[in-house]
């Protein structure tokens, strides 16, 4: 009830964010971050610093008779690039426009200013490394180990300080609008947001060190994660579950109690503000949750040794992996549905558009053949509703 009354006025945030959830079905960018299953029986060799002391390992998995290991190949890695591109193209531009607009921040305390500025940036160096694994998907990994694990490192990074981020800013919110005494606005943003990034930047460590070289084929090289021992795996999911829990839980228990205690009409004070952090942890929340609750089925399988289990989780890995991704695609939108000056902008350009679309048709009717065709010349265009110009007579000598 709450959620449909605060997301009435904009029906189309629904679409969108239900168009992009669906696109990332078939995305397996997490198989270049995480845990990884391909329809092929790959002969795999992990690369590590000295190529001497390589290492390598088989996966068996069943595939069907009859497929070319080209063409499965590109198949599997060819939808992923085109969804991976159109997150790309929507996240990475979007992000920008927040960044320089800044859509209804006028309303906004600077501490909160400084975290939305910090969300839009994480996203927009997660989104940024897009290209990088576009490519890897479609050809090969053409950089060393050292990049393999750095550019990881980064990615993680940016997710991690987008999941602080959000956690901080709805405590925030909940603070300054229940505990106004409490408030953290006046605690200045860089002694939060330092040690933000710097906690985030320290999760990251594991997927640095389980970071690889995969060589398939002895033909295409994947920077893929790489667990020396079950006790690592584990480890490392157990990890990001609790950090993911945490961080989940005090996100809902911020929300619930600020709906619970707080005065409608003191909520909706800043209707188009509220709107905004509102529909940014929201959505958050439903697109992180499922990718911890297959961390813990993970940690649960890994224990247990349960291998139905396991590969249920490795199976839904991609998919719950693409979600966080499409997450930094969706916040622009979520700026562009409760922002009038980001509506307005997109109004003017669609309208642009649309009428660059009707000109373009038109076009070819006002196109007169035989008139100009010379040498490949396919003619000029004669404007039928423009009065005919007389030329001038030139007078005999």
């Amino acid at each position: 009830m709450f959620l449909s009354k605060l997301f009435r006025s904009s029906k189309g945030l629904y679409v969108c964010v239900t168009l992009l959830v669906a696109m990332a079905q078939p995305l397996s960018v997490f198989q270049s971050l995480h845990l990884w299953r391909d329809p092929l029986t790959y002969q795999v060799q992990v690369c590590s610093m000295p190529q001497v002391n390589s290492t390598v390992a088989t996966y068996n998995i069943s595939s069907s008779p009859g497929y070319s290991t080209g063409t499965v190949w590109y198949s599997t890695n060819l939808v992923p690039a085109v969804v991976l591109s159109i997150c790309f193209l929507l996240g990475f531009p979007g992000n920008i426009a927040v960044i320089i607009l800044k859509p209804n921040w006028e309303n906004m305390s600077s501490l909160s200013q400084s975290l939305m500025l910090s969300l839009a940036v994480s996203d927009l160096l997660c989104l940024g490394t897009l290209p990088l694994w576009i490519y890897s998907f479609l050809y090969s990994w053409t950089f060393s180990l050292v990049p393999c694990k750095l550019i990881t490192y980064f990615v993680y990074g940016s997710v991690y300080a987008s999941l602080l981020t959000v956690t901080v800013l709805s405590v925030q919110r909940y603070l300054q609008v229940i505990h106004l005494q409490r408030s953290l606005n006046q605690v200045r943003a860089r002694k939060l947001l330092l040690p933000l990034w710097l906690s985030a930047m320290t999760l990251s460590t594991p997927a640095l060190l389980a970071q690889q070289l995969v060589e398939v084929y002895q033909q295409r090289i994947y920077c893929r994660p790489q667990y020396s021992s079950e006790g690592q795996r584990m480890a490392i999911l157990l990890t990001e579950a609790l950090v993911g829990f945490v961080s989940l839980s005090v996100i809902v228990f911020s929300y619930i109690s600020l709906y619970r205690k707080v005065n409608r009409a003191a909520f909706f004070n800043n209707p188009q503000t509220t709107k905004l952090i509102t529909s940014i942890i929201v959505t958050f929340v439903i697109l992180w949750v499922p990718y911890f609750v297959i961390d813990v089925l993970g940690v649960a399988a890994i224990s247990l040794k349960n291998e139905a289990l396991l590969t249920f989780c490795e199976d839904s890995w991609n998919t719950v992996g693409a979600l966080t991704f499409v997450n930094g695609a969706v916040n622009p939108l979520l700026y562009a549905f409760t922002s009038d000056r980001l509506s307005t902008m997109w109004q003017k350009i669609a309208e642009n558009l649309i009428q660059k679309f009707r000109i373009a048709q038109t076009l070819p009717e006002l196109e007169v053949p035989g008139i100009g065709q010379q040498d490949g010349d396919f003619g000029g265009l004669a404007l039928q509703h423009c009065p005919a110009t007389k030329r001038p007579r030139h007078k005999n000598a």
